[in-house]
């Protein structure tokens, strides 16, 4: 898991970097909306997790 974490971390750099250097826009929503948008589909997927395994029980 950590190293998919780093792999992750090493490629985004790599494709901002790429970006700015060709005076792109970066590819990413605001900070906060990319963080609360990444929290909110990993909290909705554990929900689902849950709900699942409590039918299923």
């Amino acid at each position: 898991m950590l190293k998919d974490a780093v792999l992750a971390l090493v490629a985004g750099f790599v494709v901002g970097a790429v970006f700015k250097m060709i005076k792109l826009p970066l590819p990413a929503p605001p900070i906060l909306a990319g963080v609360l948008g990444v929290a909110g589909v990993y909290l909705g997927g554990k929900f689902i997790e849950t709900i699942v395994l409590k039918l299923s029980s």
